[in-house]
């Protein structure tokens, strides 16, 4: 089998029961990958012993790294710094690939070398059901920033990417629990378009209550509130885009904050409406970056 110079990423934490079903579609692919590097932030199920067994027969080079828990964010920086390739892929331990998702991926991001950073089209599964993705979920080609903004737009499990981007973007914000994808995914979209391959090349699994998207799904709009809120601060966004940025940060703040008074939860209400009023009442230094910089 052919490979390409492609480091595939998998963080996993207590997935024994999906893990071996990932890695096998990334070992089955109709183009190989270099390596697959599995995370294995801090399992106590089966997860040791069935890398064990993988590596062993698997003719494609699996690195496992054994951690503390951390999070899933630290378990895919760890994976980036480890890499030994220029381009990185990652595919989260209970999604599977298309047998064809690397070939035709790797292909069309190699022909178009203007684009940093590239991603699929997914199909969603809920306890098994194939679940039909509202429009707004639709993955777009291009300048995806005012999608970024209002919701998690990017599947990770789709992504490929330069390494040498996330060097310069910052990886995986580690004080997030979850969201650190939309964290990330919003960074990037800022600076770089994103180069689509309009075909469902992963597939998604979902429904769970051991997923972080149903134990953090009551923390998930302050998550994405702080993610605005660096963005920003940070004095790197075009003027169009601080724009739309603190357009969607009011937004989420205000569903945030009635939802607070709602439920009683005065303090924290008052708390997001005066860190509103701070970044409408200060002068904000914004550059007008050339269309083209990066």
């Amino acid at each position: 089998m052919s490979t390409c110079p492609v480091s595939v990423i998998i963080p996993t934490y207590n997935r024994a029961l999906f893990l071996q079903r990932a890695i096998d579609s990334v070992c089955n692919q109709s183009l190989g990958c270099a390596e697959i590097i599995v995370v294995d932030d801090g399992s106590t199920d089966d997860t040791k012993e069935l890398l064990s067994a993988m590596k062993a027969k698997s003719k494609t080079p699996i690195i496992s790294i054994h951690t503390d828990n951390q999070g899933v964010a630290a378990a895919r920086n760890l994976g980036i710094n480890k890499s030994q390739y220029d381009i990185i892929a990652f595919l989260d331990s209970d999604d599977h690939w298309n047998r064809k998702k690397i070939e035709k991926q790797y292909k069309e991001f190699i022909k178009q070398k203007q684009y940093q950073i590239c991603y699929t089209k997914e199909r969603w599964l809920r306890r098994g059901e194939h679940l039909n993705q509202k429009r707004k979920h639709i993955p777009r080609h291009g300048d995806i920033f005012s999608q970024c903004l209002e919701l998690c737009s990017v599947g990770t499990s789709t992504v490929m990417g330069r390494k040498s981007l996330f060097e310069r973007r910052g990886n995986f914000d580690e004080m997030m629990e979850c969201c650190e994808d939309y964290d990330l995914w919003l960074r990037v979209s800022a600076r770089h378009e994103f180069l689509l391959i309009d075909e469902p090349l992963n597939v998604k699994e979902g429904g769970r209550d051991d997923q972080l998207s149903y134990i953090y799904r009551l923390g998930m709009d302050e998550r994405r509130i702080y993610s605005i809120e660096k963005l920003l601060s940070s004095g790197s966004l075009q003027l169009i885009q601080y724009n739309l940025a603190m357009r969607e940060f009011e937004k989420k703040i205000l569903i945030y904050a009635n939802g607070c008074l709602k439920h009683g939860k005065l303090e924290e209400s008052s708390k997001y409406l005066k860190l509103l009023r701070s970044h409408k009442d200060k002068k904000s230094n914004v550059y007008n970056f050339p269309e083209n910089f990066k």
